[in-house]
């Protein structure tokens, strides 16, 4: 759930409070819970909120430079093939911010997550026909973003 929340805010601090927030709500309301899903999927569902909630009031902040020169340092640092990793990685989670919530919600719960699409649906109050669209929506955009490391 903290991984999910983590590449839904891309901030690890967001990320731990969202998870926190709905494992709250889920102890809260554990006794509200009617069965009609999984627990995993529920509990998906609440990060998924609590995410999104964080999201809209969330102002982004400008990054120091101090900040920027002590990345750059340890980026220096490491390999050839590792710093490569690294950047793919970075390009396909900037790729991934600049998808809608939704669109991103949906790639990650089915790619990372590895839930089925009836599950994304329940998770996220749509539709399994809305799932299948954000997904070829959320691809085709990813493999547009991520052409150049083809």
């Amino acid at each position: 759930m903290r991984r999910y929340a983590r590449f839904i805010l891309g901030d690890d601090d967001d990320a731990s409070d969202a998870t926190q927030e709905a494992l709250v709500s889920a102890w809260r309301s554990l006794d509200g819970f009617r069965g009609e899903s999984t627990l995993r999927t529920w509990l998906f569902t609440l990060v998924s909120r609590r995410a999104a909630d964080l999201q809209r009031t969330r102002k982004p902040t400008p990054l120091e430079d101090e900040a920027l020169e002590r990345h750059i340092e340890s980026v220096s640092d490491v390999t050839l093939g590792g710093a490569m990793e690294s950047q793919l990685l970075g390009a396909l989670r900037a790729a991934l911010q600049e998808l809608p919530i939704r669109q991103r919600s949906c790639w990650l719960l089915r790619e990372v997550e590895g839930l089925s699409y009836d599950e994304i649906a329940t998770a996220l109050s749509i539709t399994p026909t809305s799932v299948r669209g954000l997904l070829h929506r959320s691809r085709e955009a990813l493999a547009r973003r991520m052409e150049a490391w083809r």
